[in-house]
């Protein structure tokens, strides 16, 4: 029983995401009907105030394909990577990095940017008898919070810059964490032309402390992005989930992941929400890794006031 109460939790937490997803396309479905069907009763819709809402529809756009904007947001990402080893495993990793942006006077920004991951992780352990039982991990895996410091007034190009760092807050500790702690610079730059969004994040980590028995950390990421924006804030994002190089590791390496999908933004009373699903097919990845993934992200934007 025990065994089996992480995959119990995993298949819950899939479920569980599935019904909200579901009920919040619902529910849109839902009001836009019902503002159909209140068409004739309601005075119509003006020019200008179809013009505002447009307008605050595409700035909520911009804003969330601007990692390092002057807003709240509150990202939740569920990946399901496929194909681990050789019996066709499934991991899941759900992200929860909410972005707050703190003013540091008249020039400056500081957007705190903190990663929680939650993991399901497989493995095969030998039994008695010497065959593999398929079974996993569930839990927190490493922590890693980030801060871009960021000046106010952007030309052509957004860019922001500071410290990325590894907590090893991993639990099960021997399963889900990397035993280190560790610090590096990251870096993100972006230019919002017409058509969409272009930019890269780029960080790298080392390992300054930790258990003594547990590898050194020295872990490269790159993730450039594409948005192509469409009518009705739908937009298309050409990416990658994250091109990972463990400069550790001599074979195996790199796993290098490319693919996108569809986006829109929407909006729920007063509320903006960015919803996204992408496919990746990991074109460089060590033996036994995942091939391919799938990914949704539902992410809630709160504008700060002016």
């Amino acid at each position: 029983m025990r065994r089996s109460l992480p995959k119990l939790l995993f298949v819950l937490l899939l479920f569980t995401n599935a019904v909200v997803i579901a009920l919040m396309f619902s529910t849109s479905a839902l009001a836009q009907a019902t503002a159909s069907d209140q068409t004739v009763a309601t005075p119509p819709t003006t020019p200008a105030a179809t013009s505002t809402n447009a307008a605050a529809l595409e700035k909520a756009r911009k804003d969330a394909q601007n990692p390092i904007a002057s807003m709240i947001s509150v990202p939740f990402q569920e990946n399901w990577n496929f194909g681990i080893g050789p019996a066709d495993r499934v991991q899941n990793v759900f992200n929860i990095q909410p972005v707050i942006p703190v003013s540091l006077g008249a020039n400056w920004n500081v957007i705190t940017r903190w990663v929680t991951p939650i993991v399901y992780q497989p493995y095969a352990v030998p039994a008695a008898n010497g065959t593999l039982v398929q079974t996993g991990a569930y839990g927190i895996a490493d922590m890693q919070p980030q801060f871009y410091f960021s000046p106010k007034k952007h030309s052509v190009v957004t860019w922001g810059a500071g410290p990325i760092f590894l907590v090893p807050t991993g639990t099960p500790y021997k399963y889900l964490s990397q035993g280190k702690f560790g610090i590096g610079p990251t870096f993100v730059a972006l230019a919002q032309p017409k058509f969409g969004t272009i930019g890269v994040l780029v960080n790298n980590i080392w390992s300054v402390a930790g258990h003594e028995n547990r590898p050194d950390v020295n872990q490269f990421y790159l993730q450039p992005f594409l948005n192509y924006n469409l009518k009705h804030a739908w937009y298309l994002s050409l990416q990658s989930s994250g091109i990972t190089a463990n400069w550790e590791k001599t074979t195996g390496r790199w796993v290098v992941p490319i693919g996108g999908g569809p986006g829109r933004v929407w909006r729920f009373g007063h509320q903006a929400v960015n919803v996204q699903t992408f496919f990746f097919g990991n074109v460089v990845h060590p033996q036994g890794a995942s091939p391919w993934a799938f990914r949704i992200a539902f992410t809630m934007l709160f504008p700060k006031p002016r």
